[in-house]
């Protein structure tokens, strides 16, 4: 049989689906990492994106964070936080993959706020309205497009990037495909196959879920205009603030 016939053998094996180590608990393993380090990635990078963005200043730290991450190895920083005093398990990995997080998440937090009109910052002022108050009540409501984008970008990355937990340990459907190695590209090549359909699969689940909660997001004004964030804030970052 060819590889791509082993891979639906070995889908079509309820074992594999239910056993202690099948698709569904490395599944849920894969879900709880991949949202524990979106949810830390969101706890550090948008209260700090908000505000350097209310404040119109570190425009050019947040080109350089997103600018440094792309040039990280993912394999190193999830190699090295094991190694440390945090040790393996879930922990390390979380940490990790947050920082994976961060720069998607602080490019479009800093970038939503900074892309209010300032004729309406202005008109919030002459309201009377203090600085917290413009914050909350103008500001943030018009920045939700942004923050979900950088949202999505985050999670799909994370989602993806977890797969690589599992050369140290790290669980998720990355097991999969590493046991399927394990076994010999001859007799486990099926199950390689179907492990990196599964992580394909779970990626675009999540990327169509939250494009939906995207769209949702955006106010009706927006949507005729048919106004969308950029894929990448931080190529629409100016070079200075």
């Amino acid at each position: 049989m060819s590889v791509i016939d082993d891979a639906i053998v070995w889908l079509n094996d309820p074992l594999n689906w239910t056993n202690p180590d099948g698709i569904f608990a490395r599944l849920g393993e894969h879900l709880w990492i991949s949202a524990a380090a979106v949810a830390l990635g969101c706890a550090v990078a948008w209260p700090l994106g908000v505000w350097m963005g209310h404040v119109g200043r570190g425009g050019p730290a947040v080109v350089t964070v997103t600018n440094l991450s792309r040039a990280v190895p993912t394999v190193a920083l999830l190699t090295i936080f094991p190694l440390t005093a945090i040790g393996f398990g879930a922990p390390a990995i979380i940490l990790a993959l947050s920082l994976f997080a961060i720069p998607p998440l602080l490019a479009n937090a800093y970038l939503g706020v900074r892309e209010v009109d300032p004729e309406v910052r202005d008109a919030g002022r002459g309201m009377g309205l203090s600085a917290w108050q413009l914050l909350r009540k103008v500001e943030l409501p018009l920045a939700v497009p942004y923050l979900a984008n950088g949202f999505r970008v985050a999670a799909v990355q994370v989602v993806a990037t977890a797969t690589l937990a599992a050369y140290v340990n790290g669980g998720g459907l990355g097991m999969i495909i590493s046991k399927g190695f394990g076994l010999g590209l001859a007799s486990g090549g099926g199950q390689v196959l179907a492990g990196g359909a599964l992580v394909a699969l779970l990626c675009l689940a999540v990327e169509g879920i939250l494009a939906l909660v995207e769209r949702a997001l955006l106010p009706k004004s927006l949507r005729r205009v048919k106004h969308r964030p950029p894929a990448s804030a931080a190529d629409a970052l100016p070079a200075r603030s």
